[in-house]
């Protein structure tokens, strides 16, 4: 799955913040209720606009922006 197509930043939504296509959703509230437990099923009913695929690809991008971050040890 390629995320790019799922995802978009625009400066004329949310200020350029990722958001799922089409939506006013935001990837970072997605990826914050999944790690306070949300499930994805529970999303799904939340926003129905979302699809599987939209969650997965919040994932994906997650882990894509992870690559490159450099964390130095204090």
């Amino acid at each position: 799955m390629n995320w790019k197509q799922y995802i978009i930043s625009d400066p004329e939504i949310l200020f350029g913040k990722p958001v799922i296509k089409n939506t006013r959703i935001p990837i970072d509230l997605l990826l914050e209720k999944l790690a306070a437990g949300v499930t994805k099923n529970e999303l799904l009913q939340a926003y129905p606009r979302l699809t599987p695929d939209d969650i997965q690809a919040c994932l994906l991008f997650a882990a894509e922006s992870a690559k490159h971050e450099k964390v130095l040890a204090i």
